[in-house]
């Protein structure tokens, strides 16, 4: 009997790496993906806040003028991401990124054409804002990707959540040279590059993704708008409103009334729906209202650096290029802090990142409170580093801990809860600057005050600062009288400075005390759940 031919063997696939679901060249090319769509978005929100003063002058615009570009790109940008979850369901996520993207570059590209005055740039950071909302939500996916489940929420998480968080730094460190290059064009360009390098990643990167369903209806439509003015209008306030003073503009007001009318209305229609846009019951459970207002805390305390130590040296004359050291350890400090979450964190943790988050934040504003007018960058590279560093470990933690229950809840709330994250993350950011810059105002007024009264011509002392201040003017003037004046003029500039320094100690001193307060919160927790079941009484089994 012969023997019967042997068969051929099936080819064998490599495997993937251990940890990975992909070869290692394709799974960097996801992660690259994924820090080039967070630096677009990330970049593209921060370059006015970061250099406003630079473009206020190619715009021939004043100060509050050029921060309502900063309201047009956010009036769009915190709404539309909650567009998001029906539209992915729909059309897939990465088709609309791939059209958003397309919007972005030619955003870009109208800000080098058409953009030589403050209207045009206005319309064209609208834009930019609008196509700029699904990166971040990209940006998560594109990290996750190539990693097994058992570590997309570990490694993957804390990696793309450590992106999130990079954007203020790095655009602290280019502008100086971008803008050297090219004024306020050049930071248009490179943005219009990034774009461009991420829509080619995401043309050729597919993600895995859900099967569609059709899913929008018109209620969602007409929700969505209401949405969309409703923050749009608070955004515009936030924006703007500490610059043209809350109590001093009437259309401030006015602005909040059409943010409550239309959300309002809003919640009504979605609560009477059967498949809303969002989950109103859901957003309103204890845990998401609990996750959600943690963040908000965090975001708002984490304005010690993203707002008060930029805004303290610009009140103090450092330009952008002397603080670049500073960014750079930020920078460092924030990786630290994720790399520390990729490896450490594991469920069950999150207590305890959350606590060392806010330890120290707490310890780095304390330490900030203690500057002069002689503080220079290098002397709060630690305090401003630890800031960084409970950043990092903070916001890891918190997204780790609330993506398990929207996991155990289905797919569907995945994108949901990413999309509240974000949302907290966009309005918290808005909410602490407006805080930070209003608090800093009223302390700046009253330390002022303070030391106007001591400010008395016939006081000696007050008299020397007077003649020594006045006496710079000497080589051009000779009448003492304006020679006097000048020196109360200059006394009184030193005076204000003096009073900015002061009420940024006190903004510092206050989110240490915040952030030290929901850290004593934090442990009084923690330790009650210990003790709980320590002092539970047994229930006792009646005989038989």
């Amino acid at each position: 009997m012969s023997t019967p031919e042997p068969s051929a063997a099936p080819v064998a696939q490599p495997p993937a790496p251990t940890g990975l679901t992909m070869p290692r060249a394709r799974a960097l090319a996801y992660m690259l993906a994924s820090v080039t769509l967070a630096m677009t978005q990330q970049i593209g929100a921060n370059l006015v806040n970061t250099n406003v003063y630079q473009i206020q002058g190619e715009l021939g615009a004043t100060l509050a003028e050029t921060n309502w570009l900063i309201a047009a790109y956010m009036a769009p940008n915190v709404s539309l991401s909650i567009a998001l979850i029906k539209i992915r369901m729909q059309y897939g996520l990465r088709n609309f990124a791939e059209i958003s993207l397309a919007g972005f570059v030619l955003a870009a590209f109208l800000n080098l054409v058409f953009v030589h005055d403050l209207p045009s740039a206005v319309v064209v950071r609208f834009m930019s804002g609008m196509a700029a909302a699904p990166m971040s939500s990209l940006a998560f996916f594109y990290m996750i990707e190539p990693l097994p489940p058992q570590r997309k929420l570990t490694v993957g998480l804390s990696l793309a959540l450590t992106n999130t968080t990079l954007g203020i730094p790095v655009t602290r460190l280019i502008s100086p040279w971008l803008l050297d290059l090219g004024g306020f064009h050049g930071l248009t360009l490179f943005e219009m590059g990034l774009a461009m390098v991420a829509f080619g990643f995401v043309f050729a990167l597919p993600l895995t993704t859900p099967p569609r369903v059709k899913w929008i209806g018109p209620l969602d439509i007409l929700s969505y708008l209401l949405i969309a003015i409703g923050f749009g209008a608070i955004a515009v306030a936030l924006s703007v409103g500490r610059i043209y003073w809350w109590f001093e503009a009437p259309w401030l007001g006015s602005l909040f009334a059409l943010a409550v009318i239309c959300l309002t209305v809003a919640v009504i229609i979605e609560l009477h729906r059967d498949s809303p846009l969002i989950d109103i019951r859901w957003l309103t459970s204890p845990a998401t209202l609990h996750f959600a207002g943690a963040i908000l805390l965090m975001r708002i305390v984490l304005a010690e650096q993203t707002v008060g130590a930029s805004n303290f040296f610009q009140a103090l004359g450092i330009q952008n290029e002397q603080t670049m050291p500073l960014y750079a350890i930020i920078l460092f400090a924030i990786l630290a802090g994720g790399v520390t979450c990729a490896l450490l964190l594991r469920p069950g943790r999150e207590n305890w990142f959350y606590g060392a988050a806010l330890a120290c934040v707490a310890l780095g504003a304390w330490l900030d409170s203690g500057a002069t007018s002689q503080t220079r960058p290098h002397d709060i590279w630690f305090s401003q580093s630890l800031v960084a560093y409970g950043s990092g470990l903070f916001l890891p933690a918190a997204m780790a801990q609330g993506m398990g229950g929207a996991i155990a809840r289905g797919p569907i709330y995945i994108l949901s809860f990413i999309t509240v994250f974000l949302f907290t993350q966009s309005i918290g950011g808005l909410l602490g600057s407006a805080l930070f810059g209003s608090f800093i105002t009223l302390r700046t007024s009253f330390h002022y005050n303070a030391l106007a009264e001591h400010f008395v011509l016939s006081q000696p002392l007050v008299a020397e600062r007077v003649s020594q201040f006045g006496s710079i003017y000497s080589h051009v003037l000779t009448d003492p009288a304006l020679l006097r004046a000048e020196g109360v003029t200059l006394l009184a500039q030193r005076a204000k400075q003096e009073a900015i320094v002061l009420a940024y100690n006190d903004a510092f001193m206050l989110i240490s005390v915040i952030a030290g307060l929901a850290l004593l919160g934090l442990l009084s927790h923690l330790a009650y759940l210990q003790l709980r079941p320590r002092v539970a009484v047994p229930t006792v089994q009646p005989a038989p």
